[in-house]
Parts: structure tokens; sequence; C-alpha cells
């Protein structure tokens, strides 16, 4: 199944009460498709999932799976550190009409490679949808090593990995050691241009909230052999994409997209919103 280059973890909409908004969150879904998402990831680190309850998260991919048919592929995020939880999750969205889960490496546990290597493998045998990988060692604190992953490639729905270590020889390890048919999508959007240019798939990116249209220029440029206009608009990007972390994601986020007209309301705690001195900062990369 293709999924294409650009995917967008996408927020989740909350109301001035923070509960879940799904008119809100179809003004989200029509933003993204509008300025060049090609799918959408569901529930994933940018939508607040340790904040969602099952009830919410099965209301939000049932609401985006609806809103997204004939625009684009839906992919959740259905991954936590316990697994017989996230098997029985992933059981229930398989039978929503979604495109595939992805799974982050387990948090706070610390397993080993093996168990890292088991827990994915249970997970995969409980669906037939396409698997995505995510590894994040910052949030996870522990790192899948390129030996894992390539153990993992050859599960037959295990298909792509969002690779957001940040170390670019890891990525090419992986590229090197997995069949042409793996794809590897970069998880930071400072490093799409990198990861596209030693064989990554594309991004699943956060920014594209924002800058989706220039992105989609970024890689569309890129994949035409104008590797100039390519590094240029990387360049001319990289301060916003930066300024998009420049506090907990997605509170950063969340208030650029109130300023274009696009909100998704506040983020819910243990997030807190942007205090002033962080709104100037990060409102400063930006042209409204």
């Amino acid at each position: 199944m293709e999924f294409g280059r650009l995917l967008t973890a996408m927020v989740t909409a909350f109301d001035v009460k923070g509960q879940l908004d799904l008119q809100r969150q179809t003004n989200v879904i029509d933003h993204l498709y509008s300025t060049g998402t090609d799918a959408i990831v569901v529930a994933g680190t940018t939508g607040e999932s340790p904040t969602l309850t099952k009830d919410e998260k099965i209301q939000l991919i049932k609401h985006t799976v609806q809103q997204s048919k004939g625009r684009g592929k839906v992919i959740v995020g259905t991954g936590s550190n316990n697994t017989k939880e996230t098997v029985e999750l992933t059981e229930k969205v398989t039978a929503l009409g979604v495109d595939g889960i992805m799974l982050v490496n387990p948090y706070y546990n610390r397993p080993s490679q093996e168990g890292l290597y088991q827990h994915f493998k249970a997970v995969a045998e409980s669906t037939m949808l396409p698997i995505m990988l995510y590894n994040i060692p910052g949030r996870s604190a522990v790192n899948m090593s390129v030996d894992t992953v390539v153990r993992l490639s050859k599960i037959p729905n295990i298909k792509m990995i969002k690779e957001a270590s940040g170390d670019l020889g890891q990525v090419t390890e992986i590229l090197n050691a997995t069949s042409q048919d793996f794809q590897l999508y970069s998880g930071d959007d400072n490093l799409t241009l990198p990861i596209l240019a030693v064989g990554g798939k594309g991004v699943v990116s956060v920014a594209s909230h924002v800058i989706g249209k220039e992105m989609k220029q970024m890689i569309n440029a890129y994949d035409e052999g104008d590797v100039s206009k390519a590094s240029r608009l990387h360049r001319e990007l990289y301060p916003k994409m930066r300024a998009l972390f420049a506090a907990p994601s997605p509170a950063p986020l969340k208030r650029v997209l109130e300023e274009i007209g696009v909100s998704a309301g506040p983020v819910r705690l243990p997030l807190v919103a942007l205090n002033k001195t962080e709104e100037a900062q990060v409102l400063s990369h930006f042209s409204f």
C-alpha cells in the first residue's frame, strides 16, 4: 500500500474546556489535505496520545477515517508500553477502516532489543494491516537497533519505520540492510531532505500543519533532480521547523495554527500553553 511522501502527525483538536472537538478536527483535516498532506497519522505524539482515553481515540479515528475518504490514507498510533493493551487497541482500530498502524517503542519499561522484537512481533500478528515502526529514543528511553529493525522488517506486514533517532548513520545502515520494499520515513522535519538524499521515502511531519505546501515543493524539487532548489527550500524552512519545537510539542504548533485560523484549541496537562516570551519567539519566525 502506498502512503505517499508527506505524512502529517495530526494534532488532536480540543474545545476551550479541553474536550475532544470534532468540528475543529474537521477543519484541521480539511486544511491538511488542501496543503499537501498525503496521509494522516492519528493519535501519535503530536496528537497528545498519552492524554487521550481509549474512547476518545476511537471517536477520533472514526471521524478521521470518515473525513479522509477519497482524499488520503489514515495511519493510527496504537503503540504503548503494554503489549496486551496495544494488541487489543490494534484489533479494535483494524475494524474501523484504517489503512495502517504505527507502533512506538515501548516507553518507560526500557525493554531489551529482544523485548522490542517480541513486542512488535506480537502486535503485528494481531492485524493484517501494514505497520510503521516508530523509533524515538528521546521519548522512549530506548533506541531500536539496526539489527532489530532488520529482523522486524522480515515480518510480512511490518512495512516501514518512522526514524526519529536523529542519527543519519543509523538511517543509512537501515536502508542498506533492509529490502527495497521496506520504507523509511524521517521522524524529524529538519532531517527530511538529508534522509531523502540517502534513500528515505518521506517524512512524518509536524511542520506540515503550517508549511505543508512548501515541504511538498521541497520533496518534489528533490524528486525532479533540482537539488539546488530543494536545498534552498530546506534552508528557508529550517527556522520554522525548529520554532515549532521551541517548547514542548504541540504547544507551539497549536499557537501557530490559531494564528492562521485553523484553531485546534488548547493542549492538555501536563502540557501547558506558551508563555508570552515563548509565544513571541515562536511567532517571530512566521509571516501572517
